[in-house]
């Protein structure tokens, strides 16, 4: 309690104590955050990945942080290097009964690589989930899904690295194997279904459109753009950049705008897929010149015509084997892959980590190469480099590729 002529005087001679309190509070927060600044660093700060000549602006901006960070599905990737044939061991189709794919393989090969699927797609399940509760000599019989879906996967992934090496081994020996798309999942994240008219309120263009969902990568751009250029061939493009054209959209070949914003809905997804903009294919002044576009947009391309062939040679012809929950909730379809179910955002899958070294078997539908330690040395140490910073460019030119788009559908252990 203050004396009574405390308060009197205090009242008479009123003073602004909340101004100065609010200066020195601001200074000290200042100083505050200039020290921790200097001491831990900017959280925020970015640099650039060059992806075209200079003076054209064209670089793809990247937080550091995020640069430096390690895909954390890496850590949990299971290799183990191959047996080398010496001539003469029992073979897989001679061993065991029903061996459809990978017969030619040794029995340590097969059995090494058999582990190593349980390990990419069912770490929990083990064996049963292809298998089911069988004695081991029963483990010939077919009566999962998830063994015939994985037979089928075995071949699509041989495809991949045999049919498309322009692709996933564009910067380096990179390959793709189950774990690149799985990471330990029975189901790969980021595939995706046919979702049909988004909105009941309208029919026709209106009704694939203006509705937030995940094909549309949250926006109000097309939802159906993965069905139509990933599945359906569509012609990735848009409409006449000359005005007044004498053309109708219902004529052959015309692009409309509706084609347009399905294009930029398709764009769209690929840059979130990768964690990349638009500048990392494209000449951002000259978007529509195809003598302008990076290395990378040649990569994309063969990424495209990749994953058309896995969802409509693979993936799609499977639906009758897969019990319902496994299809899709509105049209009752197969899971399908895209960019995103391998690239998992970064611009190489797993960060360019080569995953086939170990794995010929993988690799080709023809018989295996292997390679002893001394000859597997080099991809080795260009695996190494192509992990250690997958952001870095060279000052002249981009020489960074996207690569990758295996798309096991669902269980990868013969």
């Amino acid at each position: 309690m203050l004396p009574k002529w405390f308060n009197d005087w205090n009242s008479k001679n009123p003073a602004d104590i909340y101004g100065p309190a609010i200066l020195v509070g601001t200074l000290g927060g200042a100083v505050f955050v200039a020290i921790a600044l200097v001491t831990l660093g900017q959280p925020y700060k970015t640099d650039s990945m060059q992806t075209g000549p200079r003076g054209t602006g064209m670089s793809v901006p990247e937080f550091v942080t995020e640069v430096k960070m390690a895909d954390p599905t890496i850590e949990a990737y299971y290799t183990e290097e191959p047996y080398l044939p010496e001539g003469g061991e029992t073979l897989a189709k001679d061993e065991y009964q029903n061996v459809q794919v990978l017969g030619d393989l040794t029995v340590d090969n097969f059995n090494r690589l058999m582990n190593a699927m349980t390990q990419w797609v069912a770490p929990d399940e083990g064996c049963a989930y292809c298998h089911g509760d069988a004695d081991l000599e029963d483990y010939g019989e077919d009566n999962l899904y998830t063994k015939v879906v994985s037979r089928r996967m075995i071949q699509m992934t041989q495809n991949i690295n045999e049919g498309w090496d322009g692709h996933v081994n564009a910067n380096a020996q990179v390959g793709v194997n189950c774990y690149t798309c799985h990471r330990g999942q029975n189901v790969p994240s980021d595939i995706w279904f046919k979702i049909g008219p988004t909105t009941e309120a309208t029919a026709g263009w209106a009704a694939v459109q203006n509705r937030v969902t995940v094909q549309s990568q949250y926006t109000s751009l097309p939802s159906d753009a993965l069905e139509t250029f990933l599945l359906d061939y569509g012609r990735i493009g848009v409409h006449n950049l000359e005005s007044h054209v004498a053309e109708y959209p219902d004529e052959e070949g015309v692009t409309t705008w509706q084609d347009t914003e399905r294009t930029f809905s398709l764009m769209n997804y690929v840059s979130n897929s990768l964690g990349v903009n638009c500048n990392f294919c494209h000449n951002s002044r000259a978007f529509y010149d195809p003598e302008q576009v990076t290395p990378q947009w040649s990569t994309e391309q063969l990424g495209i015509g990749m994953v058309q062939e896995i969802n409509n040679d693979y993936l799609v012809p499977l639906k009758d084997e897969y019990p319902p929950e496994r299809l899709g909730p509105v049209f009752a379809d197969a899971p399908k892959a895209a960019c995103k179910t391998c690239h998992k955002g970064y611009q190489q899958p797993m960060q360019g980590l080569n995953v086939i070294a170990d794995w010929p078997e993988l690799a080709t539908t023809e018989a295996p190469v292997y390679a002893s330690a001394e000859e597997a040395a080099p991809a080795e140490d260009d695996t190494a480099e192509a992990a250690a910073d997958d952001s870095a460019a060279d000052d002249a030119a981009a020489d960074d590729a996207a690569t990758g788009d295996d798309a096991p559908a669902d269980g990868d252990s013969n």
